[in-house]
């Protein structure tokens, strides 16, 4: 199936292992809000229901601060939606810290540990063009 769109998670790649699951979860979340990402709720055999998971693939790339810097910053002119996290966001606890914490920084002085994106799939492919996956 071909999508329109692009799903990406972009993790800073010195990141310690508990910190990539952290960062992954919480960016996707962000993603997941979207009312267009979600599929229908999965059913099981015998009918219990789960909840619904994106209808794509999400790629997972690995980049350096100033890769992720450079990616906010050329995102701006794109069509694409993104959540952020940074690395201030590891000494919080709750949602109405984290979106404070964040908002204490302007954007070109954010400390960015990871981005996801969804996007026009050939805008996404730009911005994310000379990134490894991550492993």
């Amino acid at each position: 199936m071909k999508f329109d769109n692009k799903i990406v998670a972009i993790l800073r790649q010195d990141l310690l292992m508990w910190q990539k699951l952290n960062v992954t979860a919480f960016i996707m979340s962000g993603i997941g809000g979207r009312q267009d990402v979600l599929g229908e709720p999965y059913v099981d055999g015998v009918g219990k229901m789960y909840l619904p998971m994106s209808k794509q693939p999400i790629l997972i790339y690995a980049a350096s601060s100033e890769q992720l810097k450079e990616i906010l910053f050329k995102a701006q002119s794109k069509e694409v939606h993104m959540a952020i996290y940074t690395e201030e966001l590891f000494n919080t606890y709750n949602d109405e810290d984290n979106r404070a914490k964040v908002a204490e920084f302007a954007t070109n002085d954010l400390n960015l540990v990871g981005i996801g994106m969804i996007g026009k799939k050939n805008h996404v492919d730009r911005l994310t063009k000379g990134l490894n996956l991550h492993e």
